[in-house]
C-alpha cells in the first residue's frame, strides 16, 4: 500500500509538512465511505508514529499535531489506542532499545488525548507498568484471571424457564400476541433483547422458543422471518442449524414422528437462505446409504413377486402355511422409523422451493422420493400451480368451466408459464422427477396431455417431417429461431411422453377417459414416433421401476386368467375385463393374446369380437404390437419341413384382416412394413396385405371359383358383388375407404404393386435358392394372387385422376421398373378402361347425335385417342422381330380388353335377378315381418333388380361397340410377314400363355379372345392351327406351372374344349360357325395368294378326326406327367385334369387309360405324398362318376373310309388315303415338310446339347410329344429358343420364294407316295407288342403272315432316293446319340431279336396300304375292327400325323434292328424334328400300352377278345391261303408267337420279365 505520510513532509515538518498532514486527516474524515476512511486515517496515524519511534520526528511534534486531529472524529482515540497496541508489540519484539523509549515518550506525551481505560484494555500489562499506569504488572495479571472465571466459569444459576419463569412467559406473551396490528418484527425484537437482558435470559434457549412458536403459528411468515432473521446478527451463524439439527434428533427415536410443522418451518428457513442445505442434512435420517440400500430391496422383492406369479408352482400345504407364517412376521416386524429427508422434500415443495427440493431429489435414486405418494401429490400440486396461467389459456376445452387454482403466497416460489418456453424450463423438469407417478394425479395427467395437444396445435399441428425423423415446423414467416426452439420442444415433448406419461397411464387404475384424452394428444404424431414411443413403453419402461415390475407380472397374469376362458360364448365379459385392463396396460395384454393367438388360431374370432371396448389409443397400440409380432426375428417363417409358411404367421395374417376391418385402425404402419419387407425381397409377409384387403375390401383370390361365379365376374360391379364371390360382401364401404386413404395419403399404393410385381420372379431367383420347390410356388402364387387382388382393388377403389396420377404409361412401367409385362397390363388394363369411357362421355357431351352408328364412331374415335400413344409405347417391350408377326395394336387390343368387353354373361344376369324375385316372394310369404321392414326390404330387393338390369343393358351396349372396333381393326392384326405358324407362335407365346395363368379370369378372356379372332373372320390367323398349338402338347406348360397357375391353366384349356367341343358336336353347328372360315382353310398359301374354294376347307367328318386326335394328345401327354414320379408333373396334371372334366375324357378308351393311371398314383402316393394322394383321390371319384357320358371312339369319329377309287394311285399309300380332300393332305405335307426341314436343320446346326438333354429327360418315360404336327418346333424351342426358329423361318420364305405355290406340293406328293411304304412298316414293329397282347394266337400269326408278305413288296417297290434319304437322316440323328444311349439300344435290339425276330404288325389303320386285290373289302373291315377295339386313337389321326411319321420312318426304317427297339426310336423321334405324331407308330407309348400296366391290359384284352376269337380264326386263315413270299421268316415268327401263347396262358410271367428289362432300359 503507498505510503499516506510522504518522507518530504517529516522533513519540512515545521514548514509545511504539519499543516499538509492536518488536511489529509480532514479529508480522510469527511469521507463519506465509512470503511475505507478508517482504514485510512488508522494508516495515517500508524506511519505518523512509526515515524516517531524510528527518531525522524520528535514525539512532542507528533503529541502536538495529534492534539489537533483528534476532534476530526468521535472514534479517533480507541484508532489512536490500536496504533498504539500494534506498535507496542511490534517494539517488544525489537532488540534497539532506543525504538522502545521513543514509542515510550510518545504514549506519555499523548496520555491526554486517550483515557487510562482505553490503554489497560489495549496494551501489555509491562508496558503498562513502565508508563506508570498500573503499579505491578504480576498483580494485574492475577485480577484479570479471576475475574474473567467469575465472568465465564462460575454459574450461579441453570438459567432454565422454571428458574426464570417470569422472563420466558414475557417473551411467549410477547411472541404469542395478536400479530394483526401495526406490530412489527423490529418492536418485538427489542422487547426480546431487553428480556433477555433484564431477565438475564440463554439466546439460544430463546431463539428456540422463537421456532416453538413460529411452528404454531405458520400463518406468519411475513413476521417471523425477518425476526429470526435479525435475531441471527446476535447469534453465531450456525446456531439456528444446530438448533434444528437437536429438534429433528429428538424426533428420531423409533417410536417418534416428526411433526409436519418442523418441517415446514425447516423448510422455510431453507427458502429464506437462514440456513443451509447440506448443513441440516447432515442432521436428518435415515443417511443415503440406507436409502439406496432400501431401493435395492424394493427392487428384488418386485422380481420375486413377479417370479411367483410366472412360476407354476404345485404347492403343497406345507409351503402354504410357511407362506402365511412368514408374512405375519413380516407384519410384526417394526416400522421403521420416519424418513424425515422425505418430510423436509414434502415441505420444500408445499411452499414452493423447486430449487431445494431438487438438490435433495439429486441425491436419491431416481424416482425413489415420488414414489411416497405425498411427495407425488405435493409436487403434482406445484405443477398445477406453475401450469395454471398457460392452462387456462389454451388448454381448457371448449364449455368446460374447470376450477382455477390460486398461486402459491410465496414470491420465491417457480414464476408461473405464461408460454410453451416457460413450460420447458420448469415444468417438464419436475415432470421428469415425478415419472411414472403422475399417475396419482389424473387432473393433472389429463392437463399436461391438453397442454401438449394445444402446443401440437399452436405449431400448426406439425407441418413437415422429413425422412430423417427431424420435425420441420413452417410457421408464418417464422425464423430459425424459432424452429429450433419449437424442435426442442417437441423433443421435450416426446421425451415427457416416454418418460412420465405413458408410465403414469400404466400404474393409473384402468382410467378409460386418461387414455382418450393421451390418444388426442397422440393422433397429431405420426406414427412412426408414436410406434417408437410404443417400443419404448413395451421393452424398456416396464423395467425401469419396481412399481411398474410388479403391475407388468399382475397385467399378464389377469391376462391368462381371461384368456383362458374366452370362448365365443362369452365373448362379451370377457371383452370387457380385456377392456378394463387394456386401458392401462395396452402393450403387455396385446403381447401375451398375440402370443395365444399364434399358437390357437381358433382364439381369432373371439379375440377380435371381444375387442370392441378398447379406446382408440388402445387400438393404435395393438397395431404396433402386431407390427412387433409379424418381425420378430426369433420366429421361423417356414414350418420344420420348408414346404409351408408357419401357421404363427398365418394366423397373425387372419387375425390382422379381421381386425383392421372391424375397427378404425390406422393402417399405415403395417403397410409400410409389408412394403419394406418386400424392398428387402421377403415376400412372406405378403400374405398380411392379402388377409387386409380380402377382408377390409371384399375382394377375394380364390382357385375355388365356381364357373357361375367366373361368368358374373365378367359383368358390372353390381353383379360381381351379387354373384361373384363366396363371402358375404356386405359393409365394406367404409373399410375399403380407410384402406384406400391409408394408401393415398401415405403414396404406398403403386410402390405396393411394383414391388409385388417385381417379387415374383424375386420368389424363384432371389428367395427360391435354398427353399422347397413346394414352397417357391406357394410363395409365387401368394405374391401374385396378392397383386391381382390388390390391383383389382385399386381398379375398383381408385377415381379415375388418381389412378392415371399414380399408374405411369406402360413402356415406363416395363422398362424402368422392370415390372413384368402382364402385370404392367394389368395395372394400366383399368387406366385405359377410365380413359376411354371419360373421352367417350365428351365426345357424347360434345354432340348430342343419338343414333347408334353416331356413338359406334365416337367410341371408336375415344379409343383410337387414348390407344394411339399406347401402340407406340409397346414398341419397345419387345424385339423389332415380333411385329413382323403380329402388329402392336393387335396386342395392345389383346392386353388392354377384359372379358367385360367381351361378352355379356346373360345366364349370370337372369340368375341373379330370378334370386331377386324368389327373395321378394319369400319377403311376402312371411307373416312374421313387420310391415315396414318387409316394405323396406322389398326396396331394397326391387332397387338392386333395376340395377342389375341397368347394368346388363350398359354392359351389351358396350360390348356391341367394342365388337364394332375390333371388326375395324381386325385387318391390321396379323402382319404375318413371316409365316402363318409364325404368328400363332408369336400369338401363343406373348400374349395367350402369359395371360391365360394370370388369373382365372384372365383364363377365360384368352379362349374366348381366340373364338373372337376365328369369329371375325381374321386374315393370317389359322384358328386350327392354334387349338392345335394349345392342345397337341402341355408337358412344359403344366410342368413349369405353379399350383395356382396349373389350375388357370386348366381352366383355359376347359374353354378351349368346350368350344371345340360345341363344334364337334353338331353339323350344323360346325358348318355355320367353321364351315367358310379363314381360319379352318387347310391350304396354306403364299401370303399373295387367296384360294377360299370348298376344298380348301377342312370338313366336319376330319375336323371331327382332329379333335379325336387333340383328345388323344392330351391323353398321352396327361399319362406322361403322371408316369414321371415328379412332384409338380404329378399335381399339375391333376388340377388341369380336374379342370377340363366337363369336356375331357369323352373317349372312352382314352378315359379307361387315364383311369388305370389315376389309380396308380392313387396306391403309390398313399403313404408317401398324402397331398398327391387326395388330389388323385378326388379326380378319381369325378372321373368315374363322368364315365356313363364316355363314348365309344366309334361314335366320337367315323372311322370308315370312304371309297377309295376316287382317290388317284399315287395317294392311296400317302397320308390323303384316310379320304381326306386331295389338297388337305397335300398341302399341309409342304408345310410340314418346311417346318420338319427347318427344325431338323436348327436341331443339329445349334441345339445338339439341347437334344441330348431332351433324350435323357424322355429315356425314362414313353415319349409324349413335344410339339404337334404343326407346330415348327417343340414347345421348349417356342418358348426358349427364339431366335433359332427364326432362323428357321427364314430358311422356310426362301424355299418359299423359290418356287411356285404348287411345285413344293407336288414334290410332297411324289415324297409321299414313296415313303408311305417305309412309314408303314416303322408303324408296324411298334404295333406288334400291343396285337401280341390283344389277339390270341392263331389270328396274331396269320396276320402277320399277311403283313410279312405286303412288306417285303412294299420294299421293293422302294425307290433309291428314299433309301439314300432316309439313311443320311438317321446317320445324323445316331451321331448325335451318346454313345451310351447306342449301347443300351443294341442291347435292347439283341434282346428283340432273340425273343421274336422280325415282328410286323398289322397296319391297323385307316390309311392301311394293302392293295385291294388281295383282301376282300369286307375282311378288311372286319380286321379294322378287331383292331379298333383294342387300338390307340391313331385313326384319327390328322394330316400332321402323316408328315410326323412319313419323317419319322424315312429315318427308323433304316435298319432292321432299329424296327425292333420302340425305344430307341422313341428317342430318334424326339431328336427328329422336335415333334412325334400321335399316330399308328407312336402306338406303344400310347397312353393305353405304356408296358407299365400290359398285364392289366392282357387280362382285359383276353376276355375282351375271347368272344371273337373263332371269326379271328376264320379270317387268319384265309390271310394264311393268300400268303406266299417271306415264308421263313412267317415260319420263324409262328414258332415264336406259339411260344408267346404258351406264356400267355401260363399268365404272363415271361411278358413282366420282358416288361421289366424294357422299364429299365427306359
Amino acid at each position: 500500500m503507498a505510503a499516506l505520510l510522504p518522507a518530504e513532509w517529516i522533513k519540512n515538518w515545521e514548514k509545511g509538512g504539519k499543516s499538509e498532514f492536518v488536511q489529509l486527516c480532514r479529508a480522510l474524515s469527511e469521507n463519506k465511505n465509512h470503511d475505507v476512511g478508517f482504514r485510512d486515517i488508522q494508516q495515517a496515524l500508524y506511519e505518523l508514529a512509526y515515524h516517531v519511534v524510528r527518531g525522524n520526528l520528535k514525539h512532542d511534534q507528533a503529541s502536538n499535531v495529534l492534539g489537533d486531529v483528534i476532534e476530526f472524529r468521535e472514534d479517533m482515540p480507541s484508532i489512536l489506542a490500536d496504533v498504539f497496541c500494534i506498535l507496542d508489540i511490534e517494539t517488544s519484539c525489537l532488540e534497539e532499545k532506543n525504538k522502545r523509549d521513543h514509542f515510550t515518550q510518545l504514549v506519555l506525551a499523548c496520555l491526554y488525548l486517550v483515557s487510562d481505560t482505553v490503554l489497560k484494555e489495549r496494551l501489555d500489562p509491562e508496558t503498562l507498568e513502565s508508563l506508570g499506569l498500573i503499579k505491578q504488572s504480576q498483580q494485574f495479571n492475577q485480577k484479570s484471571v479471576k475475574i474473567k472465571t467469575k465472568l465465564f466459569y462460575k454459574q450461579q444459576k441453570f438459567n432454565l424457564l422454571r428458574e426464570e419463569n417470569e422472563g420466558y412467559a414475557k417473551l411467549i406473551a410477547e411472541l404469542g400476541q395478536d400479530l394483526s396490528g401495526n406490530i412489527t418484527s423490529d418492536l418485538i425484537l427489542e422487547n426480546i433483547k431487553s428480556l433477555i437482558g433484564c431477565f438475564n435470559l440463554d439466546p439460544n434457549r430463546v431463539l428456540d422458543i422463537i421456532l416453538e412458536v413460529y411452528e404454531c403459528r405458520p400463518e406468519y411468515d411475513d413476521f417471523f422471518v425477518p425476526l429470526i432473521e435479525s435475531y441471527m446478527y446476535m447469534c453465531e451463524p450456525q446456531t439456528l442449524c444446530h438448533i434444528l439439527g437437536f429438534k429433528f434428533k429428538f424426533y428420531q427415536d423409533p417410536s417418534g414422528e416428526t411433526p409436519s410443522s418442523l418441517y415446514r418451518v425447516a423448510a422455510v428457513l431453507l427458502q429464506h437462505n437462514l440456513i443451509d442445505l447440506e448443513d441440516l442434512y447432515v442432521h436428518l435420517l435415515p443417511g443415503d446409504n440406507a436409502i439406496i440400500e432400501e431401493h435395492k430391496r424394493e427392487i428384488v422383492e418386485a422380481k420375486q413377486i413377479v417370479r411367483k406369479l410366472t412360476m407354476v408352482v404345485l404347492s403343497s400345504e406345507k409351503t402354504e402355511e410357511k407362506e402365511k407364517e412368514k408374512e405375519k412376521e413380516e407384519e410384526k416386524t417394526e416400522k421403521p422409523p420416519d424418513n424425515q429427508k422425505l418430510g423436509l422434500l414434502e415441505a420444500l415443495l408445499k411452499i414452493g422451493d423447486w430449487h431445494h427440493a431438487q438438490s435433495i431429489m439429486d441425491q436419491m435414486p431416481p424416482f425413489y422420493s415420488t414414489s411416497h405418494k405425498p411427495i407425488a401429490i405435493a409436487l403434482c400440486q406445484l405443477v398445477h400451480v406453475t401450469i395454471e396461467p398457460l392452462y387456462r389459456r389454451v388448454g381448457v376445452p371448449k364449455g368446460a368451466k374447470g376450477s382455477p387454482i390460486s398461486s402459491l403466497p410465496n414470491k420465491r416460489a417457480p414464476k408461473q408459464a405464461e408460454s410453451f418456453e416457460e413450460l420447458r424450463k420448469e415444468v417438464f423438469n419436475m415432470l421428469c422427477y415425478l415419472g411414472p407417478h403422475l399417475s396419482h394425479d389424473p387432473i393433472l395427467f389429463a392437463k399436461v396431455v391438453r397442454l401438449g395437444k394445444a402446443f401440437m396445435k399452436e405449431v400448426g399441428a406439425v407441418k413437415k417431417f422429413v425422412s430423417d425423423r427431424v420435425v420441420k415446423f413452417q410457421s408464418d414467416g417464422s425464423k430459425q429461431e424459432d424452429k429450433e426452439k419449437m424442435e426442442t420442444l417437441f423433443s421435450c415433448l416426446l421425451s415427457i411422453t416416454d418418460q412420465v406419461l405413458l408410465p403414469s397411464l400404466s400404474l393409473m387404475d384402468c382410467n378409460a377417459c386418461m387414455s382418450e384424452e393421451l390418444w388426442g394428444m397422440f393422433k397429431t404424431f405420426p406414427y412412426q414416433y408414436r410406434y417408437r414411443l410404443y417400443g419404448q413403453w413395451k421393452n424398456e419402461t416396464y423395467n425401469s421401476h419396481p412399481l411398474l415390475v410388479k403391475v407388468k407380472a399382475q397385467t399378464i397374469d389377469r391376462a391368462k386368467y381371461i384368456m383362458k376362458r374366452l370362448t365365443k360364448e362369452n365373448v362379451k365379459p370377457s371383452g370387457r375385463q380385456i377392456g378394463k385392463l387394456s386401458h392401462s396396460n395396452p402393450t403387455i395384454l396385446f403381447d401375451y393374446i398375440l402370443s395365444q393367438i399364434q399358437k390357437y388360431d381358433n382364439l381369432i374370432t373371439p379375440v377380435v369380437d371381444s375387442l370392441k371396448y378398447l379406446t382408440s389409443l388402445n387400438y393404435d397400440v395393438l397395431a404396433y404390437c402386431i407390427i412387433e409380432a409379424l418381425a420378430n426375428p426369433e420366429k421361423e417363417r417356414m414350418k420344420h419341413d420348408d414346404t409351408t409358411i408357419s401357421s404363427w404367421l398365418q394366423s397373425l395374417a387372419s387375425f390382422c384382416g379381421a381386425v383392421f376391418r372391424k375397427y378404425p385402425i390406422e393402417l399405415a404402419g403395417l403397410l409400410q412394413y409389408v412394403a419394406n419387407q418386400l424392398k428387402a425381397g421377403k415376400s412372406f409377409d405378403l400374405l398380411i396385405l392379402k388377409e387386409v384387403v380380402q377382408k377390409m375390401a371384399g375382394i377375394e383370390i380364390t382357385e375355388e371359383m365356381t364357373m357361375e361365379q367366373l361368368e358374373a365376374m365378367t359383368g358390372g360391379e353390381q353383379l360381381k358383388a351379387e354373384g361373384g364371390y363366396f363371402g358375404q360382401i356386405r359393409n365394406t364401404k367404409k373399410s375399403s375407404q380407410r384402406l384406400k386413404d391409408a394408401l393415398l395419403d401415405h403414396d404406398l399404393a403403386l410402390p405396393l404393386c411394383l414391388l409385388m410385381a417385381q417379387q415374383r420372379n424375386g420368389v424363384v431367383f432371389q428367395e427360391g435358392g435354398e427353399k422347397h420347390l413346394k414352397l417357391v410356388g406357394k410363395l409365387y402364387d401368394q405374391c401374385h394372387d396378392t397383386l391381382v387382388q390388390f390391383g383389382g382393388f385399386l381398379a375398383s377403389n381408385l377415381s379415375t385422376e388418381d389412378y392415371i396420377k399414380r399408374v405411369p404409361s406402360i413402356d415406363v412401367l416395363c422398362n424402368e421398373f422392370h415390372t413384368p409385362h402382364d402385370a404392367a397390363f394389368f395395372l394400366s388394363r383399368p387406366m385405359y378402361a377410365h380413359h376411354i369411357s371419360s373421352k367417350y362421355d365428351e365426345l357424347k357431351k360434345a354432340e348430342k347425335g343419338n343414333k347408334q352408328q353416331h356413338k359406334v364412331h365416337k367410341y371408336i374415335t375415344s379409343c383410337e385417342l387414348v390407344m394411339a400413344p399406347v401402340h407406340e409405347a409397346v414398341i419397345s417391350l419387345h424385339l423389332p422381330k415380333v411385329w413382323d408377326d403380329i402388329s402392336p395394336q393387335f396386342y395392345a387390343t389383346f392386353w388392354s380388353l377384359t372379358m367385360y368387353d367381351l361378352a355379356v354373361p346373360h345366364s349370370s344376369y337372369d340368375r341373379e335377378v330370378n334370386k331377386l324375385k324368389v327373395q321378394m316372394k319369400a319377403i311376402d310369404d312371411n307373416q312374421e315381418m313387420p310391415p315396414n321392414k318387409k316394405k323396406k326390404e322389398k326396396e331394397r330387393c326391387t332397387a338392386l333388380q333395376d340395377k342389375l338390369l341397368e347394368e346388363e343393358k350398359k354392359q351389351l351396349e358396350h360390348v356391341q361397340r367394342v365388337l364394332q372396333r375390333l371388326k375395324l381393326e381386325k385387318d391390321n392384326w396379323l402382319l404375318a410377314k413371316s409365316t402363318k405358324n409364325e404368328t400363332i407362335t408369336k400369338f401363343l407365346q406373348l400374349c395367350i400363355f402369359p395371360r391365360c395363368i394370370f388369373s382365372a379370369i384372365d383364363a377365360v378372356y384368352c379362349a374366348h379372345f381366340v373364338e373372337l379372332v376365328h369369329q371375325q373372320k381374321t386374315p393370317n390367323f389359322s384358328t386350327l392351327l392354334c387349338y392345335d398349338r394349345v392342345f397337341s402338347d402341355i408337358i412344359y406348360t403344366v410342368a413349369s406351372c405353379t399350383e395356382n397357375e396349373a389350375s388357370r391353366y386348366g381352366r383355359f384349356l376347359c374353354c378351349m374344349l368346350e368350344t371345340v367341343t360345341r363344334w364337334h358336336s353338331d353339323r350344323v353347328i360346325y358348318e355355320k360357325e367353321c364351315g367358310n372360315y379363314p381360319g379352318f382353310l387347310t391350304i396354306l398359301r403364299a401370303t399373295g395368294f387367296d384360294g377360299g374354294n370348298k376344298a380348301d376347307q377342312l370338313d366336319y367328318e376330319n375336323f371331327r378326326h382332329v379333335v379325336h386326335k387333340w383328345h388323344y394328345k392330351l391323353t398321352k401327354a396327361s399319362v406322361h406327367c403322371l408316369e414321371t414320379g415328379e412332384y409338380t408333373h404329378i399335381r399339375n396334371i391333376l388340377i388341369v385334369l380336374t379342370k377340363i372334366l366337363p369336356w375331357y375324357p369323352k373317349v372312352l378308351n382314352l378315359g379307361q387309360a387315364l383311369e388305370r393311371r389315376v389309380h396308380k398314383i392313387c396306391q403309390e402316393e398313399k403313404e408317401k405324398r398324402p397331398d398327391l394322394y387326395a388330389l388323385a383321390m378326388g379326380y378319381s371319384g369325378q372321373l368315374k362318376s363322368r364315365k356313363p357320358f364316355m363314348i365309344p371312339e366309334n361314335e366320337f369319329h367315323h372311322k370308315d373310309p370312304p371309297a377309295r377309287n376316287a382317290v388317284p394311285a399315287t395317294v392311296q399309300n400317302g397320308p390323303g388315303g384316310a379320304g381326306m380332300p386331295t389338297s388337305l393332305t397335300i398341302n399341309t405335307v409342304r408345310l410340314e415338310e418346311g417346318t420338319t426341314e427347318e427344325t431338323a436343320d436348327k436341331l443339329k446346326e445349334k441345339s445338339q446339347g439341347v437334344v441330348k438333354v431332351i433324350n435323357k429327360t424322355v429315356n425314362a418315360t414313353p415319349k409324349v410329344t413335344t410339339s404337334n404336327g404343326n407346330s415348327a418346333s417343340n414347345s421348349k424351342i417356342i418358348k426358349e429358343k427364339d431366335d433359332k426358329e427364326k432362323s428357321g423361318k427364314e430358311k422356310d420364305k426362301e424355299k418359299k420364294d423359290k418356287t411356285p405355290a404348287a411345285t413344293p406340293e407336288m414334290k410332297a406328293l411324289g415324297k409321299d407316295g414313296k415313303d408311305k411304304p417305309k412309314e408303314e412298316r416303322a408303324n408296324k414293329d411298334e404295333k406288334a407288342r400291343e396285337i401280341k397282347e390283344k389277339t390270341p394266337k392263331s389270328d396274331k400269326e396269320k396276320e402277320k403272315v399277311k403283313k410279312e408278305e405286303k412288306a417285303s413288296k412294299e420294299e421293293k417297290s422302294k425307290t433309291v432316293v428314299t433309301i439314300i434319304e432316309s439313311k443320311s437322316t438317321a446317320e445324323k440323328e445316331r451321331e448325335k446319340e451318346p454313345s451310351r444311349e447306342r449301347d443300351l439300344a443294341k442291347e435292347m435290339k439283341s434282346k428283340e431279336n432273340a425273343k421274336g425276330g422280325e415282328k410286323v404288325p398289322v397296319a391297323g389303320s385307316l390309311k392301311s396300304p394293302v392293295p385291294r386285290s388281295e383282301t376282300s373289302e369286307s375282311e378288311r373291315e372286319q380286321k379294322r375292327r378287331k383292331v379298333d377295339t383294342h387300338s390307340s386313337p391313331s385313326h384319327s389321326s390328322t394330316v400332321k400325323d402323316n408328315l410326323n411319321e412319313l419323317k419319322d420312318s424315312s429315318a427308323k426304317d433304316h435298319s432292321n434292328s432299329d424296327r425292333e427297339v420302340p425305344q430307341d426310336s422313341t428317342k430318334r423321334r424326339k431328336e427328329e424334328n422336335g415333334t412325334t405324331g400321335s399316330s399308328k407308330h407312336s402306338k406303344s407309348e400310347s397312353p393305353s400300352d405304356s408296358p407299365r400296366l400290359n398285364e392289366k391290359e392282357k387280362e382285359k384284352n383276353k376276355s375282351k377278345s375271347s368272344g371273337k376269337e373263332k371269326g379271328d380264326s376264320i379270317k387268319a386263315e384265309k390271310m394264311e391261303k393268300s400268303s406266299s413270299g417271306s415264308k421263313k421268316e412267317s415260319r420263324h415268327d409262328k414258332e415264336k408267337t406259339e411260344k408267346k401263347e404258351k406264356r400267355d396262358s401260363t399268365g404272363g410271367k415271361e411278358e413282366k420279365k420282358h416288361h421289366k428289362s424294357s422299364d429299365k432300359h427306359r
